[in-house]
């Protein structure tokens, strides 16, 4: 009598690299293994470089219009700067949190199986696209100059605008996260093409809209 042996083919990690090359491979094995702690790491180390240079780029014209006294300009600049590389840091890690149970709500609504390991985990994953948009960005305007906060991948970066607009959120690297977030949703939580891209394109427009509140304020005068 002979013995079968089920040979079981063992599950491939993804790879950060591969969501450049074969996103939906990746988003397949995210569902089939989630990793967590080594990407979140990768990832907000990543984000602590493009804050940095981000707060080297910066300088006293980001204060322009408030009213700050000549001698405390530069102390107010450093604790700015300070600011900015601490917020890389945290950023990613709550904005993944966040982002990852909206989903998860969604999730349940519409009756997926997809658990919140593996949201964080595809969240954690596209999040790579915008920390290499970070920090190419903040690399160029710290050789080149320029304003940090408005990115030259964007709309408003290529049209050389010098104020932050919505302009802004429409920009390379945020809607390379759009499409894989889309294709994430669809590959690792199994939602239909047509909830997918809704829900991305949701929060495109959510993030654009905040942008335009921001430039509402921004632009109100000043009591």
């Amino acid at each position: 009598m002979e013995l079968e042996k089920e040979v079981s083919t063992p599950k491939e990690n993804p790879s950060l690299l591969g969501m450049f090359t074969s996103p939906g491979q990746q988003f397949e094995r995210i569902r089939e293994k989630p990793k967590i702690w080594v990407p979140l790491i990768i990832v907000s180390i990543l984000y602590v470089f493009g804050t940095i240079f981000m707060a080297l780029s910066m300088d006293e014209s980001i204060l322009a219009g408030q009213d700050i006294p000549e001698d405390q300009k530069e102390l107010i600049l450093m604790i700015t700067k300070i600011t900015v590389a601490i917020t890389g840091i945290v950023s990613p890690i709550f904005g993944v949190l966040i982002t990852s149970v909206i989903q998860l709500v969604i999730a349940k609504i519409a009756s997926s199986a997809v658990t919140f390991k593996q949201l964080f985990s595809m969240n954690t994953f596209i999040m790579i696209i915008g920390a290499v948009g970070l920090i190419l960005n903040m690399a160029l305007r710290f050789g080149i100059g320029g304003k940090p906060e408005i990115y030259i991948t964007s709309l408003a970066g290529v049209l050389n605008q010098d104020k932050v607009s919505v302009l802004g959120s429409i920009e390379v690297f945020g809607i390379w996260g759009v499409i894989l977030t889309a294709l994430g949703l669809h590959k690792t939580a199994q939602f239909s093409k047509g909830l997918a891209w809704t829900i991305a394109i949701a929060f495109f427009l959510i993030g654009i809209g905040f942008s335009l509140v921001g430039t509402l304020f921004q632009g109100a005068p000043k009591l």
